[in-house]
């Protein structure tokens, strides 16, 4: 677990990122993180996990519909 501290940003506030955990997520300048609420607080990541449980529903549909949509693209 890492302890982060809110510093002043201009008008704002922010959190600086140690290097190691900079690492761990692979993130460079310009990334974005998510922040999700859960029942034990709040989660952060790198990836928006609603898109990739979309993105995963997605790729069912075209597994399950490919003769379909192969007809489709002709």
């Amino acid at each position: 677990m890492s302890t982060l501290k809110l510093t002043q940003i201009g008008n704002s506030l922010g959190v600086i990122l140690p290097k190691e955990l900079l690492g761990k997520f692979k993130l460079e300048k310009g990334d974005e993180l998510f922040v999700t609420e859960t029942p034990d607080g709040f989660s952060i990541t790198p990836h928006n996990e609603e898109f990739e449980q979309q993105m995963e529903l997605a790729r069912k549909i075209m597994k399950e519909n490919r003769a379909v949509l192969r007809e489709l693209a002709k």
